[in-house]
């Protein structure tokens, strides 16, 4: 029981995190970039993911 609620958790908690990163990509004040790529690490995203999401931005000029 403990586990399925420690799950349930930390999905809610990783998924806050991305959509407040999401936000923070239009607001100055909060690091969105950094907020995405933290939820994503507790949602279970691996490195390679981010990495190539990361380079797509950088060739976009959204992340520089």
């Amino acid at each position: 029981m403990y586990k399925n609620i420690f799950q349930l958790l930390k999905k809610i908690f990783g998924i806050t995190l991305i959509v407040i990163g999401v936000i923070g990509l239009f607001l100055p004040i909060i690091q969105g970039i950094l907020l995405i790529m933290a939820g994503l690490l507790i949602l279970g995203v691996k490195k390679e993911q981010i990495n190539m999401w990361l380079k797509k931005l950088k060739l976009k000029g959204i992340f520089k």
